[in-house]
C-alpha cells in the first residue's frame, strides 16, 4: 500500500507541458526570468558521422557571473542518446567536421589567439594544431577525399593609412573614397575575407581570390553555407558580390574555381539579385543554390535554382511554390532535395523530387524545424533542429521511411521542467481591407479569464521578418507572458511565409496597411473581457522600433506606454547614416532628394508626428549599431524630453543592433520589464 501511495504522489508531482516536456508539479515551478533565459545552453552546427551512428555538434554554455560563454564540442550516440563531451577547455571550440573514415575530428579553436584548425583523434581525444594562419581561420570544411581543407581568412587588399604614414605611430584615423565605409558594427579596413585551401597535413594556404578586393562570404552574416566542394574535390564554389556599387546592390554571384587550371568563372552572371549558398549534388551533375530575382531587394522571394554543370543551363525549381526555400541537402542518389520552408508562422521540412519538380511536406508539427538540416549517408534519416516559442532548439531525427521523429538532445530540460507554462493561441484577425492576419496570443501562467491583465503588443522588426513559433534569446514572447502580460504578436503585412505579395506590400508603405494590421490585432484583443484596455503597451526593435515611434504619434490613445529598441525615427537622416543603402533605396523608393520619393519621406517618417506624442517611452540603443545608427534613438529621446514626457534612454556603448553580452542582456531585460511595471498596472 505504501508503494502505491508513493507512486500516486510521484504522479501528482509531475505534469506534461504543451511542448511534451515532463514538468514538475505546478507548486514546484517558478516564473521564467531574464536570468533563466540567459542561462540556457545553445546548440549549433550538427554533423552526422560517416557511419550514421553519432551526432557531432557545438554546445555553448553561458556563465552569468563571469559574463562569458564557452563553446565546447559534444557527441551523441544515436543508439543510446548518450551525450559525451569532447572538449573542455577555457577556450572555445567550434566548426567541427568528421574525417572521411570517422576516425578524426577537425575543428577550430582559439587556443593560440586567432582561431586555427585542430585535428583530434576520435579514440584518444588527443589533438594538435595543423594551421598557423596569421589572421585566423573561419568557415572550415574538408574536401570529399579528405586531402584538403577549405577555409576563409582576411588578407590585405589595399594600402592602409598606417602604411602610408609609417613614420607616425600614434595617430588614429580612417580614410575612404567609396561606399560602403562600414558594415553592421565594423568599420571597413584594408582587408577582405578570401577563400583559401591547404593540404590537410599542413602547408602553405592557397588564396583562390588573390588580387580580388571583395569578400567571401558576404558581409555581415554569410558563413560556410556560401562555400562548397565539388564531389570530385577539384572545384570550389563560393559566393561574392563583385560589383561597382556594393552599398546599393544585392547582386552577388556564385563563382567556380578550378584547382587544376587555377581559373574562375561566374555561373550566375546576368542574374541581378542575391545568388548564393551553392550545394553540389553527390553525382556531380548539379549545383543547387538560392537566388533572389530583384536587385536591391533583400527580402525578395528566395528561389531554388539548379545549375547543370555539363551545359551551364540554370532552371528554377518550384516556381509556383509561394514560399521561401531555406537550407538545402541532397539525397545520396541525387534524386531528391530536402529543404526547410516557412509557412504561416511555422517552419517545416519538405522534399523535392528533381525529376517531377514536385514537393512533399515531411514534418507538420506546431514547431519550427529550421536548424541544422543533415542527411545520413544511406539517405534514410534526416537530422534537424526543432524549437518552439516555449523551448529552445534541440536536435531530432526523422526516419524517412516510417516518418518516425525522435528527440535526441535535452540540453535545457534541467531548467525548462521547473518553469510555469504559458498557453499560446493562434488567432486569425480580420484586417481593415478584409484580409486575415495571423496573430500569436500568449497568456500568463495560471491564466484566469475572469480577471483583467495588462497587454503587450509586440511589433516585429525586419520589416520582412516573420513572427514564427520560434524561441528567441532577445525578444522572448514566453518571457513576456511569464511576467503576467497578455502578449499580442501579429504577423502584419511584410512578413515572409504568407505569400510574396503579402511580404511585398510593406515596401514604400511603412505607415500604411502594416500599421493598420497591428492596430486591428490590438483592437481584437482589447475587446476581450480579460484584457485591461487601459494598460496596453507597444514594444519593438528596428522596424518594430519605427512602429513604436509611429504609434506614439498615431495610435489614437490605445497605448499607455512604449518601448523602442534601435528604432528608425527620421527617414531622411536614416538614409544618410545607414550602411546598406540598397535597403532604403528599395523600401523608400530611393534617396530623399529625388522628387519622386518626397511623399514617402514627408508622410512616413515618425519624427513628423512628434507634436502628437503624449505617452511614456523607453528608448534603447547600441552605439555600435551601424544599421540603424544610435543617433536615431538620440533624436527620438531628445524629442520626448522636450515634449516633457516621462521618457528614459538606455544606451549600450559596446553593443550593436542586438544586445549580445550576457550581463548587458540581463540589464536590458530588467530595464524593459521595470519600465512596463512602472507604467502598466496589473
Amino acid at each position: 500500500m505504501r508503494y502505491i501511495l508513493l507512486l500516486l504522489l510521484l504522479i501528482q508531482s509531475i505534469a506534461t507541458s504543451q511542448d511534451g516536456l515532463v514538468k514538475l508539479a505546478e507548486k514546484d515551478r517558478h516564473t521564467f526570468s531574464p536570468e533563466d533565459l540567459l542561462s540556457l545552453k545553445r546548440l549549433s552546427d550538427v554533423q552526422l558521422s560517416p557511419d550514421n551512428k553519432t551526432l557531432l555538434f557545438s554546445l555553448k554554455t553561458p556563465d552569468l557571473k563571469t559574463n562569458t560563454s564557452i563553446n565546447d564540442l559534444y557527441t551523441l550516440d544515436l543508439a543510446t542518446n548518450k551525450m559525451s563531451q569532447l572538449t573542455d577547455t577555457e577556450e572555445s571550440e567550434s566548426n567541427a567536421r568528421w574525417s572521411k573514415d570517422g576516425k578524426k575530428i577537425y575543428f577550430l579553436s582559439n587556443k593560440m589567439g586567432a582561431p586555427q584548425v585542430y585535428e583530434m583523434d576520435y579514440v584518444t581525444k588527443s589533438s594538435k594544431a595543423i594551421s598557423a594562419v596569421a589572421n585566423g581561420v573561419s568557415n572550415m570544411s574538408l574536401s570529399p577525399k579528405g586531402d584538403n581543407i577549405l577555409f576563409t581568412t582576411e588578407v590585405e587588399v589595399r594600402e592602409s593609412l598606417e602604411q602610408q604614414y609609417s613614420q607616425y605611430t600614434s595617430f588614429n584615423a580612417l580614410k575612404y573614397s567609396s561606399l560602403p565605409i562600414r558594415h553592421w558594427d565594423t568599420w571597413e579596413d584594408n582587408k577582405a575575407s578570401h577563400v583559401h585551401y591547404m593540404p590537410i597535413e599542413g602547408g602553405r594556404p592557397i588564396d583562390i581570390m588573390e588580387g580580388d578586393k571583395n569578400d567571401s562570404p558576404l558581409l555581415p552574416f554569410g558563413g560556410g553555407e556560401q562555400l562548397a566542394w565539388s564531389p570530385e574535390g577539384t572545384e570550389i564554389a563560393y559566393t561574392s558580390k563583385k560589383v561597382d556599387n556594393p552599398a546599393r546592390s544585392t547582386n552577388s554571384d556564385i563563382y567556380l574555381y578550378d584547382m587544376r587550371t587555377k581559373t574562375t568563372k561566374n555561373i550566375t552572371e546576368g542574374m541581378m539579385g542575391y545568388d548564393k549558398d551553392p550545394v553540389y549534388s553527390p553525382d556531380g551533375k548539379w549545383i543547387a543554390f538560392h537566388s533572389q530575382k530583384r536587385d536591391g531587394f533583400e527580402a525578395d522571394k528566395v528561389r531554388l535554382m539548379l545549375y547543370d554543370r555539363a551545359t551551364g543551363a540554370i532552371k528554377e525549381m518550384l516556381a509556383e511554390f509561394d514560399q521561401w526555400i531555406d537550407a538545402v541537402v541532397w539525397s545520396p542518389d541525387s534524386k531528391t532535395i530536402y529543404f526547410n520552408s516557412g509557412s504561416k508562422g511555422r517552419v517545416h521540412i519538405y522534399s523535392l523530387d528533381i525529376a517531377t519538380n514536385k514537393q512533399t511536406q515531411i514534418t507538420n508539427d506546431k514547431t519550427n524545424d529550421d536548424q541544422g538540416l543533415a542527411i545520413s549517408s544511406d539517405g534514410k534519416m534526416l537530422v534537424f533542429g526543432r524549437s518552439s516559442t516555449t523551448y529552445p532548439t534541440d536536435y531530432y531525427t526523422i526516419d524517412l521511411g516510417s516518418k518516425k521523429i525522435e528527440r535526441r538532445t535535452k540540453v535545457n530540460d534541467f531548467l525548462l521542467i521547473k518553469l510555469h507554462d504559458v498557453n499560446i493561441e493562434e488567432r486569425w484577425v480580420e484586417a481593415t481591407d478584409g484580409e486575415s492576419i495571423q496573430t500569436w496570443v500568449l497568456y500568463p501562467p495560471n491564466f484566469d479569464k475572469s480577471k483583467k491583465y495588462p497587454m503587450i503588443t509586440y511589433c516585429q522588426g525586419g520589416p520582412q521578418g516573420t513572427i514564427s513559433n520560434y524561441f528567441s534569446y532577445r525578444w522572448n514572447l514566453y518571457l513576456m507572458a511569464s511576467q503576467g502580460y497578455i502578449v499580442c504578436a501579429p504577423n502584419r503585412r511584410g512578413m515572409p511565409g504568407f505569400g510574396q505579395k503579402w511580404n511585398d506590400d510593406i515596401s514604400k508603405d511603412w505607415n500604411g496597411q502594416a500599421m493598420e494590421d497591428i492596430l486591428a490585432a490590438t483592437d481584437n484583443l482589447m475587446a476581450e473581457s480579460f484584457v485591461d484596455e487601459k494598460n496596453v503597451a507597444a514594444v519593438g526593435a528596428s522596424f518594430g522600433g519605427y512602429t513604436v515611434f509611429w504609434m506614439q504619434g498615431n495610435d489614437e490613445g490605445r497605448f499607455k506606454a512604449f518601448i523602442s529598441h534601435c528604432g528608425v525615427f527620421d527617414l531622411t537622416s536614416m538614409y544618410g547614416s545607414t550602411e546598406e543603402l540598397f535597403f532604403p533605396d528599395w523600401e523608400f523608393g530611393g534617396p530623399y532628394w529625388d522628387d519622386d520619393n518626397e511623399d514617402v519621406y514627408e508622410e512616413q517618417s515618425p519624427h513628423k508626428y512628434v507634436n502628437k506624442w503624449d505617452s511614456p517611452i523607453l528608448i534603447i540603443t547600441g552605439m555600435k549599431d551601424f544599421r540603424v545608427p544610435y543617433t536615431q534613438s538620440l533624436e527620438a529621446y531628445t524629442a520626448a524630453q522636450l515634449k516633457g514626457l516621462d521618457s528614459e534612454l538606455l544606451i549600450f556603448p559596446d553593443e550593436n543592433h542586438w544586445v549580445l553580452n550576457l550581463q548587458n542582456a540581463i540589464v536590458w531585460q530588467n530595464e524593459f520589464f521595470g519600465f512596463l511595471k512602472k507604467h502598466l498596472k496589473k
